[in-house]
């Protein structure tokens, strides 16, 4: 049974940073592409980044590339996010997901906008406020 399991979010200032880390079980997280979303009242559910399973391929939407990292440790079998100069717009619930394929060398780079995550964890709040 594949668990993800998202922790790190907490209040932080404008301007600060936050790591948050998604760890899983059930898997074996190499092969597994992981994707990290957040969701607001107003806004919705918003692909932010993932990483492709074997290769490690990253891919961020939009400009989050300028402030986010997508990194992981399969010896900790988890998932990091990491976010710097945080504006109060930042301020979500963060989930990280997986699609549950097994991804080889040559498969396609990830989407962080793939409907087809299926497995979720329960999220983290994340919120920037002076």
């Amino acid at each position: 049974q594949m668990q993800l399991v998202e922790s790190g979010g907490r209040l932080v200032q404008p301007g600060g940073s936050l790591r948050l880390s998604c760890t899983t079980s059930g898997f074996a997280l190499a092969y597994y592409t992981i994707a990290w979303f957040r969701q607001t009242p107003g806004k919705g559910r918003e692909g932010l980044s993932c990483i492709t399973g074997s290769s490690d391929t990253t891919v961020y939407a939009g400009s989050f590339k300028d402030r986010f990292t997508i990194s992981r440790d399969n010896s900790k079998n988890t998932v990091y996010l990491q976010m710097n100069s945080l504006e109060p717009e930042d301020s979500a619930v963060y989930y990280c997901a997986t699609d549950g394929r097994v991804q080889f060398l040559n498969s396609p780079d990830c989407d962080p906008h793939s409907t087809e995550y299926t497995n979720w964890g329960q999220g983290t709040q994340v919120t920037v406020s002076s």
